[in-house]
């Protein structure tokens, strides 16, 4: 793509960001789901990933997606209508990885989020947030096999990089893109962002944008 074309598109996808965005509806079950009427883009990541917060971030908005600092406050997948018309859909995911839940509640968000990975044909890709402090973790590595399985693909997105030294940063990059190329689904490229400073804020609205029209 040309450095005009790429302007143009991130030109595109800031003015997408910063017009409509609404809450549709939660779903608790598949039967739930909205009808699959344009692309959706999802959201995964470990509880406390900072996943809330880099979806406030990404449309503009403080209060779009709850934050909180209980873990497993998602309990549903979440979907926003993007687009003024519609023009595609972000989908907040349960979160994983949280060790204090009652098992048949683990269980329950496993076949939610499994049953909708395999059956939604409009899901066009997957973002897996990854803490930058802590790197990839067991339960990462499960929703990218988890990923793998279902061929769905996906992004791994570094979150919260303002809370680590540029070196630590770098070596924590490095370790997800080599674990990255071993998975047969996952993206090639790595971002980082922090919703705090907005770093790497712009850069994801273009891919979302990009893997929508995918």
């Amino acid at each position: 793509m040309s450095e005009a074309a790429d302007q143009e598109l991130a030109e595109h996808a800031r003015k997408l960001f910063a017009g409509r965005i609404e809450f549709l509806k939660s779903a608790p079950e598949l039967k739930f789901l909205p009808d699959p009427v344009v692309p959706e883009v999802a959201f995964a990541g470990r509880s406390n990933v900072g996943k809330s917060s880099l979806l406030n971030a990404l449309t503009n908005r403080n209060k779009l997606a709850r934050t909180s600092n209980t873990p497993g406050r998602t309990q549903e997948l979440n979907f926003f209508d993007v687009g003024d018309p519609l023009q595609l859909r972000l989908v907040d995911m349960p979160g994983y990885g949280f060790a204090e839940a009652p098992k048949d509640l683990v269980k329950r968000w496993k076949h939610l989020v499994n049953d909708y990975l395999r059956g939604r044909a409009v899901l066009k890709r997957v973002l897996v947030l990854i803490d930058s402090r802590h790197g990839l973790k067991s339960p990462d590595r499960e929703i990218m096999e988890m990923l793998d399985n279902a061929a769905v693909s996906y992004q791994l997105v570094l979150t919260k990089s303002d809370k680590v030294k540029p070196a630590a940063l770098g070596a924590v990059y490095e370790g997800v893109a080599d674990e990255a190329r071993k998975h047969p689904a996952a993206h090639p490229a790595i971002f980082t962002t922090s919703s705090e400073t907005g770093s790497g804020i712009a850069e994801l609205r273009t891919v979302i944008l990009e893997a929508a029209a995918s």
